[in-house]
C-alpha cells in the first residue's frame, strides 16, 4: 500500500468527533455556534478541492501511462483490520509510556509529513501569486542504480524555485506548531492532510468504496460506543490529524483553550469516495456534476446530524454512523432514479488493469500447455 495508505491509517485513528472541555463549559451558544460551523466548512472545502485536484491527478497519469495508486476491494477489506490494530498500538503506548515522550515522537514524524503535504498544496497557490518577473527555474534530481535494462530510478524529483519557496513557507508553519503547538498551525497541516488525501488516494470502483466504508461504519461504531480506546487516543493524541477550533474564541480570543474538534478521517475517508463520484460524473461527459454535489451535499447534513446527536446526548459520536449511509444512500438513490445504477458499478477509473490480469493469467495457462 502507498505512503498515502498509511497517511489514511494514521488519520482513521482519529475518526471521531467530540468537544474536548478540558473542564470547563462551552463559553457561549453563540462560540459553539462559531467553532462548529467552521469545523464543517473546514471539513467540506478539503473535500470539494481535494476532488477537483483529483480529477486533474487522475488525467495526468492516463496521459503520461504511469499507474496511479489506487486501492484494491482487498485493501478496503484489511483497512478496518489495520486501523483497529494503529489505534490499539496507540492506546497501549499511551497507557504504558509518558503521553510526552510518545507525542514528542509522533509530532517529529508529522513535522516531516505535514511540511511535505502542505508544500504540495501551496505549491499551485504560491504559484500563481509570484510575479512573471521572478523566474521560474526547474531542477531535476535524479539518481539511479544499475545500467541498461536493469537501471532503475530511486529519486525521480522535478521541482522548481516556486517549490522552493513553498517549502521554506512550510518549514516555518511547522516550526510554529512544534514550539507553540497553536491550533492554527495544526489546522494548516490538518487541512493539508486531508486535501492530499483525497487528491491522492483512489478508490478504483464503486464497489470498493462500499467495502470500505462499510467495513470502517462497523470500526467507528465499536471503538466509540464499545470500549473507551478511541476517545481516549483522541484526547491524548497530539498531532495534526484533527482539525480544531476554540468554542471559547469570541471570549478568549486567538488564545482560547477550549476546543471541539473533528477527526480526519471523518474527512478523508468520505473523501475519497466524493472524489470518486466526481471523476464518475466527468467520464458521463454531462453537463452538471450530480453525483458529486449531492453526495457532497449529504455529507454535510451527515456531519450537522453528528453534532446534532452528540449535543443532545452528551456523548461522542462515531460520525461514520452518520456519515455513511448519507454519502452511499445518496449517489445509489439518485443512479436508481437516473437508470445509471450499472454504469454506476460499472466505473472504474483503470479499467485497464482488469484486462493486464486477464491476458496474464492467459499467458500463464497458454505456458502450462505447452508444457
Amino acid at each position: 500500500m502507498s505512503d498515502a495508505v498509511v497517511e489514511s491509517v494514521a488519520q482513521a485513528a482519529e475518526n471521531i468527533t467530540e468537544t474536548i472541555t478540558n473542564a470547563k463549559t462551552p463559553s457561549t451558544p453563540e462560540g459553539m455556534a462559531v467553532a462548529y460551523g467552521s469545523l464543517v466548512i473546514m471539513a467540506i472545502l478539503p473535500i470539494f478541492f481535494g476532488s477537483r485536484r483529483s480529477v486533474e491527478h487522475h488525467k495526468i497519469k492516463k496521459q503520461t501511462g504511469e499507474k496511479a495508486d489506487t486501492m484494491t476491494s482487498k485493501d478496503a477489506m484489511m483497512f478496518p483490520v489495520i486501523a483497529s490494530g494503529a489505534l490499539v498500538a496507540l492506546y497501549l503506548f499511551f497507557k504504558i509510556f509518558s503521553k510526552e515522550y510518545v507525542n514528542l515522537l509522533l509530532t517529529g514524524y508529522f513535522f516531516f509529513l505535514g511540511v511535505i503535504a502542505l508544500s504540495h498544496l501551496l505549491s499551485p497557490i504560491i504559484g500563481s501569486l509570484i510575479p512573471t518577473a521572478i523566474p521560474k527555474i526547474p531542477f531535476h534530481l535524479l539518481f539511479t542504480q544499475g545500467e541498461g535494462k536493469e537501471k532503475k530510478d530511486i529519486v525521480n524529483y522535478k521541482f522548481s524555485t516556486h517549490d522552493i519557496i513553498c517549502l521554506i513557507i512550510s518549514i516555518v508553519i511547522g516550526v510554529w506548531y512544534l514550539y507553540k503547538k497553536h491550533w492554527i498551525a495544526n489546522n494548516l497541516f490538518g487541512v493539508a492532510f486531508a486535501v492530499n488525501g483525497v487528491e491522492l488516494l483512489h478508490l478504483n470502483n464503486v464497489v470498493t468504496g462500499c467495502i470500505l466504508l462499510g467495513g470502517l461504519f462497523v470500526y467507528d461504531i465499536f471503538w466509540v460506543f464499545g470500549t473507551n480506546v478511541m476517545v481516549t487516543v483522541a484526547k491524548s493524541f497530539e498531532a495534526p490529524i484533527k482539525l480544531v477550533f476554540p468554542q471559547d474564541l469570541i471570549t478568549n480570543g486567538l488564545n482560547a483553550s477550549n476546543f471541539a474538534m473533528l477527526g480526519l478521517g471523518d474527512i478523508v475517508i468520505p473523501g475519497i469516495f466524493i472524489a470518486l463520484l466526481l471523476r464518475y460524473d466527468h467520464s458521463l461527459k454531462r453537463k452538471s456534476n450530480t453525483y458529486f454535489i449531492s453526495t457532497l451535499i449529504a455529507y454535510f447534513l451527515g456531519l450537522m446530524a453528528t453534532i446534532f446527536v452528540m449535543h443532545v446526548f452528551k456523548h461522542a459520536q462515531p460520525a461514520l454512523l452518520y456519515l455513511v449511509p448519507a454519502c452511499l444512500a445518496t449517489p445509489l438513490a439518485i443512479a436508481l432514479i437516473k437508470g445509471d445504477l450499472k454504469t454506476l458499478f460499472a466505473y472504474e477509473d483503470h479499467p485497464e488493469d482488469k484486462t493486464k490480469d486477464k491476458e496474464e493469467k492467459e499467458k500463464k495457462k497458454d505456458s502450462k500447455k505447452s508444457k
